[in-house]
């Protein structure tokens, strides 16, 4: 390792930033996270993580207020910047979305280049905003419309970025798709965004939606998400100034979400109906509500028809990304089933076993 082997991260405890943070320290990296609480750092599966260093900062502010926080000697320890840390929050405020999103950027751009390291970027693949058809990794601002001001301030962050590289910044973008539990068995730590949406739906409270049956959800399974971030800071010179989509093999579409939820019997399966022929005014009230508070908040996700190239990610971790289908879905959904956070969760084998008398001890008599 160089000198310069410590990398500086942001965002830490949040649900990518903790894969991430464990992922560098596992490669022999020297983490700083950059934390604004000193909340406990969990990684997805519920297991605790403690940086290298801890170091007390706010991205809202320049240098991200290090100056007093900062450790001696940390600039000349750093090789990296890695920003991770955002609201990713669909109803937050213009000014939230500004302080965070697109100055967090700035100040992580003007921290870069005052200490003349590299900064690596966490986006969002959705910054393609309400397009349609194939998203190329190095497409950025197309004129696009947006279905959030999330969408809207991480396109902004990342024209920040980009800026930056005429002043000198070496930069790379790292964009993931929508964040889903892990690849092996759907675990996931905290459900928020599309989980919030599929709960309301398959309980009943959102029966009708605007959507159309072919759009398309690129799903991106929290492992994989790390590995491409983790992959980029191991080989910066071969992604430098460039953009990678992290996101599953497969875009699901709308109608095969559908076809998955109606093979559980406990879920209520929502109808999509066209845009032009769906008004809140002809739901009932208690639905119109959760429809207007929530529901509008996710359904632009529900009209675009989306399929994102990876051949940079592809590149870097020399594999295809990970299969994102309905054996993923259905993955996803049984783990929301046995948390508990859809329905009752599931008994165990030997619950199961127990209420039937299936497995019980010998009692004596003959067998039938």
């Amino acid at each position: 390792m160089s000198e310069r082997d410590t990398v500086l991260l942001t965002g830490a405890s949040g649900l990518v930033g903790a894969e991430v943070a464990a992922r560098l320290s596992a490669s022999g990296r020297t983490v700083a996270a950059v934390l604004h609480t000193n909340a406990e750092i969990r990684r997805n599966d519920g297991t605790g993580y403690e940086p290298d260093l801890r170091i007390f900062g706010d991205i809202r502010s320049p240098g991200f207020g290090l100056e007093l926080a900062a450790p001696a000697g940390l600039a000349d320890r750093v090789g990296m910047i890695v920003h991770c840390a955002a609201t990713t929050a669909f109803d937050a405020t213009a000014e939230t979305y500004e302080a965070l999103n697109v100055r967090g950027a700035e100040h992580a751009v003007t921290l870069a280049l005052a200490w003349g390291v590299p900064l690596l970027h966490v986006s969002t693949a959705y910054v393609c905003g309400l397009r349609h058809g194939v998203i190329r990794e190095d497409e950025l601002d197309a004129g696009q419309s947006f279905g959030n001001g999330y969408e809207q301030s991480k396109l902004r962050a990342e024209q920040v970025i980009r800026a930056a590289g005429e002043r000198g910044l070496r930069w790379a973008v790292v964009r993931p798709g929508i964040v889903t539990g892990a690849l092996a068995d759907g675990v996931i730590r905290e459900y928020k965004n599309l989980y919030t949406i599929v709960k309301l739906m398959v309980e009943g409270k959102l029966r009708t939606l605007p959507g159309r049956y072919d759009a398309t959800l690129a799903l991106a399974p929290v492992d994989h998400v790390a590995d491409v971030i983790a992959a980029a800071v191991a080989d910066f010179g071969s992604v430098e100034a460039s953009t990678l989509h992290a996101v599953g093999r497969d875009t699901l579409s709308l109608r095969e979400v559908s076809d998955v939820l109606a093979e559980y019997p406990s879920f209520e399966v929502a109808t999509f109906v066209p845009e032009s022929s769906f008004r809140p005014e002809d739901l009932d009230p208690i639905e119109r509500e959760y429809y207007l508070r929530i529901g509008a908040l996710y359904t632009s996700y529900f009209q675009r028809r989306l399929n994102f190239d990876t051949g940079n990610a592809d590149r870097l971790l020399d594999r295809l990304p990970p299969r994102t289908g309905k054996e993923y879905l259905r993955l996803l959904l049984d783990h929301c089933l046995e948390s508990g956070y859809l329905g009752a969760p599931l008994p165990s084998i030997a619950e199961t076993l127990a209420r039937t008398g299936i497995g019980a001890p010998a009692t004596g008599g003959t067998r039938p």
